[in-house]
């Protein structure tokens, strides 16, 4: 059977979800469970990865620290991951931190234009000895040619494969297969996918991407994560099993963790609400699906006229200043909301 490898962010975009609040006891019990079912990659950390706890997007309940090395003890089959985007992360108060804790898998992301970001990140986890991706985010922004350039420099940094991150849900199977296609016709490192629900689509991109040639998914444990969830990670198993595709995971494992996970890490199960829709249409990163209500409420403004509006401007993750400025010209009635049926 050909291989898949399953990277398990529940624990990193499920923080989004929990507004990164989730506790230590959280990650422990998580951790273990994920690691009795045999997960190959189980990622930790606040939502926006290594670095990230802030005021502008949001601080976390626990430190990096404190996260890293209760998974590190919690985890002893599956590999230790972290999120990294330059500029929240840096090379010594973030990354050499990591690698002392033993962070065993380093994701390196940024914008799907600005790969360049990502040089001596990747340069410098490579040159330590562990095992290093590259993260191309808001994917759906840049076409498959430009996609196919941004990851040649990754591989080129030293990545040991290229993930695409549909981080607003915006994308359809096409796409999926159109992308991913792209990338494997010029790379030669493994290429992943990793799937937002906004439009209900996670679980057929994420196929879709397999039958294209990827061979590296993420999904969480009941969907939890930004937004609508990810692709929810014991169906996505028990699908590729189905088709013929080898994970590794423990089915009963894993159905056992998703268990734990609905009823001691999340407030409620991540569902397609109205706002996730529009956010998927107008290809805005999942993860502003809690400060957008809750500004639209305090603004008495519709969050599905924030969200396309916020599309027209292309914004992307870490502008979270701009979910106010367009907020507040939609109470001011300075920009007309957007017509019923059009983005």
């Amino acid at each position: 059977m050909p291989s898949i490898l399953v990277s398990d962010p529940t624990l990193r975009d499920g923080n989004h979800a929990a507004r990164h609040q989730l506790s230590v006891a959280q990650v422990a019990s998580y951790a273990a469970a994920a690691d009795a079912a045999a997960i190959p990659i189980v990622e930790v950390g606040h939502g926006n990865g290594l670095g990230a706890s802030s005021l502008q997007v949001g601080q976390a309940a626990v430190t990096d620290r404190e996260m890293l090395e209760t998974a590190r003890r919690n985890l002893t089959r599956s590999k230790l991951a972290v999120h990294v985007i330059p500029g929240f992360a840096t090379i010594h108060r973030d990354l050499d931190p990591a690698i002392q804790i033993g962070v065993d898998v380093f994701r390196i992301a940024a914008h799907c234009t600005e790969a360049d970001l990502t040089q001596r990140h990747i340069s410098h986890v490579r040159n330590a000895g562990r095992e290093v991706y590259g993260v191309l985010m808001m994917s759906h922004m840049a076409s498959p040619e430009v996609l196919r350039e941004e990851a040649l420099k990754m591989e080129s940094y030293g990545a040991e494969g290229v993930i695409l991150m549909d981080s607003a849900g915006a994308y359809l199977p096409s796409d999926a297969t159109e992308r991913v296609s792209e990338l494997l016709s010029a790379l030669g490192i493994p290429v992943g996918f990793h799937a937002h629900n906004n439009l209900g689509m996670a679980i057929a991109n994420s196929v879709a991407a397999v039958e294209a040639g990827a061979t590296i998914v993420d999904g969480t444990a009941r969907g939890f994560g930004a937004g609508a969830g990810n692709a929810q990670l014991e169906v996505l198993v028990a699908v590729l099993e189905k088709m013929g595709y080898s994970t590794g995971i423990d089915l009963y494992g894993i159905l056992d963790a998703a268990d734990l996970a609905e009823t001691q890490l999340m407030e409620t199960l991540p569902t397609i609400s109205s706002s996730s829709v529009v956010s998927g249409l107008a290809g805005v990163f999942s993860g502003y699906a809690q400060p957008v209500a809750r500004i639209s409420r305090e603004l008495k403004v519709d969050p599905r006229d924030v969200f396309f509006a916020l599309g027209r401007r292309r914004v992307v993750a870490g502008q979270e200043d701009l979910i106010i400025e367009v907020a507040t010209e939609l109470a001011r009635g300075a920009m007309p909301p957007v017509a019923v049926g059009g983005a």
